[in-house]
């Protein structure tokens, strides 16, 4: 068991010091990010709740790790009665987009026969960088729909390309800190659209 979980070796107190070192700086990072991105994140929302109230729609979408966020992010927003899905969430249609046509278009196709001006397009990746999320992020822009980005680094082409209308870059390279830094950010996102729109949450 050990040759497949080499840390199970380690001493407990090394373990323990570790989880803790983690926690106090995914608290940090979590913190910082929702002291220095409050007004980006009240700005989004307004602009959320508008397109929510003109009768818009939510599209989140992602890979791996954050597609799971993706359907997170959706569900949140579809509990408190506001219209959201996850692009990733039809495995059918994913494959056969990427099968038959290719695995960039896959969030673009979809958002080409679904979404339309009002309606929001929200990314996530940790890097920013992926080819898929990009091109739908592109394709989300140029139907004007809201354009929602979650990158970490430095933002890869979400913020190279000007891709997102409001874009939250998480500054941390590790993937782990990324991800619990970007659901914080979407949960409180969802509580200020809430506020916004009068539902429940």
């Amino acid at each position: 068991m050990t040759g497949l979980y080499p840390f199970l070796r380690r001493d407990p107190l090394d373990l323990r010091a570790s989880t803790e070192a983690k926690a106090r700086t995914s608290l940090e990072l979590r913190r910082r990010v929702l002291d220095e991105m409050s007004a980006a994140l009240t700005a989004a929302a307004a602009a959320m709740a508008a397109a929510f109230r003109g009768g818009g729609r939510l599209f989140a979408f992602g890979n791996g790790g954050s597609s799971t966020d993706a359907q997170s992010l959706a569900a949140l927003f579809t509990a408190r009665g506001l219209p959201a899905v996850s692009l990733a969430g039809d495995s059918a249609l994913m494959t056969a987009l990427g099968n038959d046509v290719g695995f960039d278009v896959v969030f673009a196709r979809q958002l080409a026969a679904l979404g339309g001006a009002g309606d929001i397009a929200c990314a996530l990746s940790t890097s920013g960088g992926s080819p898929n999320v990009a091109r739908g992020l592109a394709q989300a822009r140029a139907r004007r729909m809201v354009t929602v980005g979650f990158a970490g680094s430095g933002g890869g082409r979400m913020a190279a390309d000007g891709l997102a209308e409001h874009l939250f870059v998480v500054p941390s390279a590790s993937v782990h800190r990324i991800q619990e830094a970007q659901a914080t950010l979407y949960h409180v996102l969802a509580d200020l659209v809430t506020a916004e729109t009068g539902r429940s949450g």
